[in-house]
């Protein structure tokens, strides 16, 4: 389980989030959503431990992120919007040194690059450098590498961004298994209708503060994710 207490992330002139409290169970694949500034990625960055937050606490499966980082983030795989990457490194050494980070033993890595890229269609370019990768393909690779250890919790910043069709359907049928496997996902995401389709549940947040959390179908009820959203958004 996911237990985020009370998140606070302040800003020098701002605050960046604002008390949000959010919880995920296993099996949970849930939608982010909010508009551009709404304190998306900032909550994001928090999970991963990349930006530090002000007050609250993220506990995953008990392990607190404040008190013991180094585990919490063996468990946990992220991908940024627009993932950075060692370019003088081929395809096959960025996914070995990733699968170092994590102790992958030699059989494991193998084994789950071999499914992944296959799965990604990246096999033939892995021993190429990763300079001369296309846009769509870095994304592939940023992808690959986050689930090679196969993580309890995937958090992911506008995964289908540079994604071509077969690549994303990909993607969203990878994240369906991994919550069948009660793995969880958090993912942020502009397109409502995929966020409407692909997640059992979803998070709103508007200006900082989470205004809406629960089961998909019951935010939606009779009607449209993003008619629910343009009228959230409309009286905050």
């Amino acid at each position: 389980m996911l237990s985020i207490q009370h998140l606070e992330k302040t800003y020098p002139n701002q605050k960046g989030v604002h008390d949000l409290s959010l919880t995920l169970q296993p099996g949970d694949l849930t939608a982010f959503i909010g508009p551009n500034g709404a304190g998306k990625t900032t909550t994001l960055k928090c999970l991963a431990n990349i930006h530090a937050f002000t007050q609250g606490e993220i506990l995953l499966n008990g392990i607190s992120l404040k008190e013991e980082p180094l585990q919490f983030k063996q468990h946990i795989a992220y991908i940024p919007d627009n993932p950075d990457l060692y370019t003088f490194l081929s395809g096959r050494q960025y996914m070995n040194f990733i699968a170092d980070v994590f102790r992958l033993t030699a059989s494991q890595r193998q084994k789950r690059i071999q499914e992944l890229c296959e799965r990604f269609e990246l096999s033939e370019a892995l021993n190429q450098p990763i300079s001369a990768y296309s846009h769509g393909m870095k994304q592939k690779l940023a992808l690959i590498a986050a689930l090679i250890h196969d993580p309890d919790l995937l958090i992911l910043d506008e995964p289908f961004v540079g994604l071509d069709p077969k690549a994303s359907l990909t993607l969203k049928t990878i994240m369906q298994e991994m919550c069948n496997q009660q793995k969880m996902i958090l993912f942020s995401t502009h397109v409502l209708d995929v966020a409407e389709k692909l997640a059992n549940r979803v998070a709103i947040i508007l200006e900082g503060r989470l205004v809406a959390d629960g089961k998909m179908q019951e935010i939606r009820g009779n009607e449209s994710l993003e008619k629910i959203f343009m009228e959230l958004a409309s009286h905050a």
